[in-house]
C-alpha cells in the first residue's frame, strides 16, 4: 500500500504549491495569520511516496488572555475539511483527513488546551476518524442563504423590509471601510461588543486589516449620521461569502435597528457581487431558545444540524466532556 506521509509546515518557505481556491486553507490566510499577533498557524501537507501533493488543512492556534474575566490559555481551531487535491487509490478523503488531525494532534500536544473542529461540509465528514482521535462531537447548528435562486428581498418578511425601509428613510447607512479613520471605528466596535464574550475571540486588528488590503474580504461600517451603530467583516472563498464578524449597538439605537440594517448590506452586498451563498460561521448551539439563530433565520436562510468537535488536551476532562456529549 502507498501509504502517505503527512508534514507539519510553521513557515511560509516551506509551504509547497497549494490550491488556495479555499480561502480557509490557503497559502494567503497562513501568511496573514503568521504575521497577526496572538495567533500562529500550521498547515497539515499529505503527499505520496513519490511526492505527489494530495491534501492540506490550515490549522490555526490563538493564545489568548484577559484580566476581566480572567484566563489565559491556547487553543487550535480548524474551519472546514481541507483541501484534497487528487484522488487516492487507497485512502478516503476521510482518513486522510485523520491522518492529518491525528499529526496536528502529536505536533501540538498538551501545549494547547483545546483542539476545535467546525464547519464541515457534511455532518457526518470522518466521524470513525475523530471519534478514533478521541474527540467528541457536540450538536451544533449552521445556517446559510441562497443568493442564487431568489432575490434576498424575495427571502424576507414584510415587517423585516419595512423595518430596513424606515431605517435607510431615518437616515442609516451602511458603507465598506475605505480608511483608517473609518478602520478605527469599526474595530472599537467590534472589541467593545465582544469584551464581555469570552467565547468569541477577536482577532489583532492587523488580521483585519490585511483581510481587506489584500482582498480577501471587505469591512463595512453601519452608521447613523455620525453615530457608529454597527460593523460586519465578510470573508470571500469560492463562489461564496462568509460573514465572519458582526457588531452593532442594539440597545442604545434600538429604533433604527442596526442588527437588521448590517446583516441585511453583507447580504445584499454579497448577492450584488454575484456570490452563490452566505454562511453565517458561528451560530451557536441548537438550543430550543436561541436568539441570535432566530434573528439570523428572518433572512431567509436554512439551517443545518451538524457537529462540532472538541478534544481537550486534559484526560480527564476530555473524557468526562466525551461522556456529556455522548451520542
Amino acid at each position: 500500500m502507498n501509504e502517505p506521509v503527512v508534514q507539519i509546515v510553521t513557515e511560509s518557505h516551506e509551504l509547497p504549491e497549494l490550491d488556495n481556491q479555499n480561502f480557509f486553507h490557503s497559502r494567503q490566510l497562513f501568511e496573514i495569520t503568521r504575521r497577526t499577533p496572538r495567533q500562529k498557524p500550521y498547515m497539515a501537507v499529505v503527499r505520496t511516496q513519490d511526492g505527489r501533493l494530495i491534501a492540506h488543512l490550515l490549522a490555526i492556534v490563538r493564545y489568548r488572555a484577559s484580566l476581566l474575566p480572567p484566563y489565559l490559555y491556547t487553543h487550535c481551531r480548524i474551519l472546514g475539511e481541507g483541501v484534497y487535491s487528487y484522488p487516492h487509490e487507497d485512502y478516503t478523503e476521510s482518513q486522510l483527513f485523520g491522518m492529518m488531525i491525528e499529526a496536528l494532534r502529536n505536533r501540538l500536544g498538551n501545549r494547547i488546551l483545546y483542539m476545535e473542529i467546525s464547519n464541515l461540509s457534511q455532518k457526518m465528514f470522518a466521524y470513525r476518524e475523530l471519534k478514533r482521535l478521541k474527540f467528541f462531537p457536540v450538536h451544533w447548528m449552521s445556517i446559510h442563504n441562497s443568493l442564487h435562486s431568489h432575490t434576498p428581498e424575495e427571502r424576507i418578511t414584510p415587517k423585516l423590509q419595512k423595518h430596513i425601509d424606515n431605517a435607510y428613510a431615518k437616515g442609516v447607512i451602511t458603507n465598506e471601510v475605505k480608511d483608517e479613520a473609518d478602520f478605527t471605528e469599526f474595530f472599537k466596535l467590534l472589541k467593545r461588543h465582544h469584551w464581555l464574550k469570552p467565547k468569541r475571540f477577536i482577532p489583532d486588528a492587523q488580521f483585519f486589516r490585511t483581510i481587506k488590503d489584500e482582498g480577501h474580504g471587505r469591512l463595512y461600517l453601519t452608521r447613523y449620521h455620525n453615530h457608529v451603530i454597527g460593523c460586519s467583516a465578510v470573508a470571500y472563498s469560492r463562489q461564496n461569502a462568509y460573514l465572519w464578524y458582526m457588531a452593532f449597538r442594539r440597545k442604545s439605537f434600538a429604533m433604527f435597528h442596526p442588527d437588521e440594517l448590517t446583516l441585511w448590506h453583507a447580504i445584499k452586498d454579497a448577492h450584488q457581487r454575484g456570490y452563490q451563498h452566505i454562511f453565517f460561521l458561528d451560530v451557536g448551539l441548537p438550543f430550543s431558545h436561541n436568539p441570535y439563530r432566530e434573528f439570523i433565520l428572518r433572512f431567509g436562510g436554512k439551517p443545518v444540524s451538524t457537529y462540532r468537535w472538541f478534544r481537550s488536551s486534559i484526560r480527564w476532562i476530555n473524557a468526562l466532556l466525551s461522556w456529556i456529549y455522548r451520542d
